[in-house]
């Protein structure tokens, strides 16, 4: 196999996958480690891929990666995520869970809470919890996006605006550096506005792979939520504003797991 057509190749299993390591890589076409990062370092700098410790995920533009994809990637450090979200919120609570693959995390670590009130707009959410019977679940209506179960459209913002929650798990699928929330669909965004604008205190999910992403729609300003739950140390810039507006940050980090890959995969290349 030629380079071009390995590098092809692992495209290809990273926009199936969402992420792809060293490691897997290289035993899958018996070659060096050392070949496999030269690879992935290629790839990012055709701006093709984004590397990640480990390994590299498909770098976005304006199309967000397919569902199962996004739950593949960073999914032990989304579990984390969840856990530690999950904690925050007291039984007795009402809170919205909006779209995204770290909230539905949230929503899974929240089985054993009970008397919630929870309104969300994922389906996925809604079929996590709606069976316990300590926690009423209620979905708001509208169109369903088939790729992932999210509900968007005006009818379900009109539900959203009539609740005032004592919280909201919310997600972004980038960070930039100047604290702009970002997403894709401005269908989503509006309805995640609405959601945060509806709630005394707002929960920002997010792993550190939303650091190095880029999406075209503005959901809003990480000054408007008042605790955010990441994997990592933020960025310095980023790390300022949440001082300055006097954001808690939490730093969940997954259970401890054999290092897969002895070479130095934590930069990535500009």
């Amino acid at each position: 196999m030629t380079i071009p057509q390995r590098q092809s190749e692992i495209l290809n299993i990273a926009r199936m996958l969402g992420r792809v390591t060293v490691e897997d890589l290289s035993r899958r076409f018996e070659v060096s480690a050392q070949t496999i990062r030269k690879d992935l370092n290629e790839l990012c700098e055709r701006r093709s891929l984004t590397r990640v410790h480990g390994g590299a995920i498909i770098a976005s533009g304006v199309e967000n990666l397919a569902y199962e994809a996004r739950r593949f990637v960073a999914a032990e450090e989304k579990r984390a995520i969840g856990a530690a979200a999950s904690a925050l919120i007291p039984n007795g609570s009402s809170l919205f869970i909006n779209i995204g693959t770290t909230t539905e995390e949230v929503a899974n670590a929240l089985r054993g809470h009970e008397d919630l009130l929870v309104i969300t707009n994922n389906l996925n959410v809604a079929m996590l919890l709606y069976r316990h019977p300590r926690i009423e679940v209620v979905v708001a209506g509208g169109s369903v996006r088939r790729t992932d179960g999210a509900v968007i459209g005006s009818s379900a913002n009109s539900l959203i605006q009539q609740f005032k929650v004592d919280y909201a798990i919310v997600g972004a699928s980038a960070i930039d550096a100047e604290g702009t929330l970002l997403d894709f669909d401005y269908r989503e965004v509006q309805a995640a506005q609405a959601i945060i604008a509806n709630a005394r205190n707002v929960i920002l999910v997010a792993d550190q792979t939303k650091f190095r992403r880029t999406a075209p729609v503005r959901i809003g300003h990480i000054s408007q939520v008042q605790t955010f739950v990441t994997d990592a140390s933020l960025p310095t810039a980023l790390q300022n504003i949440c001082q300055s507006r006097g954001i808690t940050v939490i730093e969940a980090l997954p259970k401890p797991a054999a290092e897969n890959d002895d070479g130095d995969d934590s930069a990535s290349p500009t």
